[in-house]
């Protein structure tokens, strides 16, 4: 009996192995799923126009009137705003400084660095006992100071004569012959007037000429404010073709007082230039026409000879009236040498001395009005817009001498 349960066990397990096996080759064996079926999109309607175009969402139809302007609400039917474009700002005209007294104004700034040489003067000629060597130490100060050679000679001899005769020497007395002296050898009597009178029908004509970095284009600048300030009305020409920028810093400079700058193109021949400001000049009824020309090397001789030729050009519509030359008075003796070639050049009525508030060789008056027989017209007292001062004798010596 056993045998047989046995038996019937083993044959359902074989038949339930048999079973699993026929399924299992028949899942392998059927065939993949037939594809969805795809989904056909409508093709978009096509547009419609006129009357037969749909509103969209149901809204009413507006016209071309019922829609307004985006931004400001008006309609189509208004006129657009139209703003008119911006137009710059003129550059404010500046009322300068005036001149009158102008040197006397600036005193104080002036005696700040130059009156160590009066003050220096004034210290050996109080001593008890001048002997050979305080004379010689007179001498040393005013050489130091860049009076020149000859022109110390000449105040020491004067000096020891006066001093010998005064005998007992107070202080104000020392200052009063001081003054005197060094009066005398800057000299009172010269024609230190600029003069821009012109003719009836030609502006008066002034040319400005010197070495590179004595502030000459910046010098032509301030004396465009000088005569401004006395009533003149002034054309630049910008003459300096060489040097970057010249011609836009001294346009900068005849904006701020109203005076026009006639210019070329950088590079260019700068006698057409300086004929064509006189020529300006003329047509525009102005007082004065100052022409900055361009910096040059007194041992250049081409340049030179250029700076020759500018003047002849400009002396086609009539006589120069002034030819001044910018020193730099910090170059002490060199200066004297620059001044001297440009005169042979171009005959210098004048001299402008500027950078004479940053040294204490205020001699150098003296040396290069010696030098080229020609006075010192204008000084530079500083950077400010007026500090360009006409130059005055006695305002110059009492800041030598200190109070």
């Amino acid at each position: 009996m056993e045998i047989v349960i046995l038996a019937v066990v083993i044959a359902l397990v074989a038949i339930g192995a048999i079973s699993g096996l026929v399924v299992s080759s028949r899942k392998k064996k059927l065939p993949p799923p037939p594809p969805s079926a795809p989904t056909v999109t409508a093709p978009p309607a096509e547009p419609r126009v006129g009357e037969e175009a749909e509103r969209p969402g149901g809204e009413e139809r507006r016209t071309v009137e019922d829609v307004g302007l985006p931004g400001s609400g008006a309609t189509a039917t208004e006129e657009p705003v139209v703003v008119p474009p911006a137009v710059p700002e003129a550059p404010a005209v500046e009322v300068p400084e005036p001149t009158a007294g102008r040197l006397v104004r600036l005193r104080a700034r002036l005696s700040r660095s130059q009156n160590s040489l009066g003050k220096g003067l004034l210290t050996l000629l109080s001593r008890e006992h001048l002997d050979e060597d305080t004379w010689e130490e007179i001498e040393d100060t005013l050489l130091a100071a860049d009076v020149g050679v000859a022109p110390t000679q000449e105040l020491v001899e004067r000096l020891r004569e006066r001093v010998r005769v005064l005998g007992t020497r107070t202080p104000e007395e020392l200052r009063t012959l001081l003054r005197e002296e060094l009066l005398g050898l800057v000299g009172t009597e010269a024609d230190r007037a600029v003069h821009t009178e012109g003719g009836l029908e030609v502006p008066g004509v002034v040319m400005v000429v010197g070495v590179n970095g004595t502030g000459k284009t910046t010098t032509t600048g301030k004396l465009a404010r000088v005569l401004v300030a006395d009533g003149r009305s002034v054309v630049l020409g910008a003459a300096d073709t060489f040097r970057a920028a010249a011609a836009d810093q001294l346009q900068t400079w005849g904006e701020r007082v109203g005076a026009r700058t006639v210019r070329g193109p950088e590079g260019g021949d700068p006698a057409s230039i300086a004929f064509d400001a006189v020529k300006e000049g003329i047509a525009e009824g102005a007082d004065v026409v100052l022409i900055d020309t361009a910096g040059r090397l007194h041992t250049k001789a081409g340049l030179m000879d250029e700076l020759g030729k500018v003047k002849r050009v400009v002396e086609k519509h009539g006589p120069l009236d002034e030819v001044l030359l910018v020193l730099d008075a910090t170059t002490g003796q060199n200066g004297l040498v620059q001044a001297r070639v440009f005169a042979e050049v171009v005959d210098i009525t004048g001299i402008v001395l500027t950078k004479l508030d940053g040294t204490a060789k205020g001699g150098i008056v003296v040396a290069v009005q010696r030098e080229l027989g020609v006075p010192v017209k204008l000084v530079g007292l500083g950077e400010g817009a007026d500090d360009l001062a006409p130059f005055e004798p006695e305002a110059f010596v009492d800041a030598l001498i200190g109070d």
